[in-house]
């Protein structure tokens, strides 16, 4: 069946470089000119001038340079549509009055060096991905075990929340006020192509936890808790916070893969939502490849066994912005889905065209 329908999707040209090579198509009824608000994203507004909105890196002509480090947009921003040697462009006009140049609110083009702080406009929606991005996620389980622990509280109770006092052991080359993430082990993910493979396991994110004494055993307080913390829960230092603003594009290969897993067990996920991919850096997927998601083309039933095999064809039901990347899998925002996301859908991200 895996081969019918990898050849079903070969021969329907959905792993060619085909759609990199379009020329952009511009959304129905595409605005002259548009004001950016607070709360939009690079996707979305480029959704509004485009059909294909992953394709905003083009539109906007950044070069490979700057894929890593988009232009920067601010509210006030006007982007207007423009013509560029036969293709439509964007053209920003900065928002003086929020350039802090004075109060008459004219607009003129001018570059703004600035950092990706306050409001200026992501690639995506940070709301929906931040709690992703600096906790752990995925873990064998010899480096769980590895990992230093909860080891005792300074009572007979066995599960702790914020303000509570409790005691580590395995903490190295740590100080006093350091912070430290506190999970749990939670479900394995299965390989859908090869349900007895195992691509890691799922951890379960519980709080934070700050260092007040050093010593053998190490004495901590929690400093917040989404939920209770036990004896025997796990800690990893916590990371630095930098905003990465990547912008979508292809891979330099095809990939084709699966959803492996929904985060938080939810059975149907839709746009802003986070699917696990079986894809990751070993198959050449990187943060900001984009893939397209499919669900799976079915077998039509036969009246006679000597009818050949048919299939159903795939439906594109989202696209599927990658945003965070381990050896074997990947975690993706859902975006522009026209129907559920589920476990087993097919995904796959075309070749970008070589130079």
């Amino acid at each position: 069946m895996r081969k019918s329908i990898i050849s079903f999707l070969l021969a329907a040209g959905f792993m060619t470089g085909a759609a990199f090579a379009d020329e952009l198509k511009l959304a129905d009824n595409a605005p002259e000119s548009y004001t950016v608000v607070k709360g939009d994203t690079l996707w979305g507004i480029s959704g509004k001038f485009l059909k294909q909105p992953w394709r905003w890196p083009e539109i906007w002509q950044l070069n490979k340079a700057e894929i890593k480090n988009p232009h920067w947009i601010y509210p006030g921003d006007v982007i207007v549509l423009g013509n560029c040697n036969g293709k439509p462009c964007l053209r920003l006009l900065k928002n003086a009055k929020a350039d802090g140049r004075g109060g008459n609110g004219k607009l003129s083009p001018r570059v703004r060096i600035s950092s990706l702080e306050g409001d200026a406009t992501p690639s995506i929606a940070m709301t929906s991905i931040e709690p992703f991005l600096y906790k752990p996620l995925i873990m064998d389980m010899a480096s769980f075990k590895a990992a230093p622990r909860i080891a005792a509280g300074p009572d007979d109770r066995v599960m702790y929340t914020t303000n509570d006092q409790i005691y580590a052991v395995g903490l190295t080359d740590i100080e006093a006020g350091e912070t430290y993430q506190v999970f749990r082990q939670g479900k394995e993910i299965m390989n859908p192509d090869n349900p007895k493979e195992s691509l890691g396991m799922e951890v379960i994110y519980l709080g934070d936890v700050v260092v007040r004494k050093v010593g053998d055993v190490q004495t901590l307080q929690v400093a917040t808790s989404f939920r209770e913390i036990q004896i025997g829960d796990r800690m990893v230092k916590s990371p630095e916070k930098t905003f990465l603003n990547y912008a979508p594009h292809l891979p330099q290969q095809a990939i084709e893969g699966k959803v492996a897993s929904t985060y938080g067990g939810v059975s149907d996920v839709g746009s802003l939502m986070t699917v696990v991919i079986n894809k990751g850096a070993l198959d050449g997927v990187d943060v900001g490849t984009v893939f397209f998601t499919y669900k799976a083309p079915r077998m039509v039933k036969k009246e006679e066994k000597s009818e050949p095999d048919r299939m159903t064809p795939p439906i594109k039901n989202a696209n599927l912005f990658i945003y965070r990347v381990f050896p074997n899998i990947s975690y993706g925002l859902v975006l522009d889905s026209t129907m559920p996301v589920n476990t087993g859908d097919l995904v796959n991200a075309q070749a970008a065209a070589t130079e």
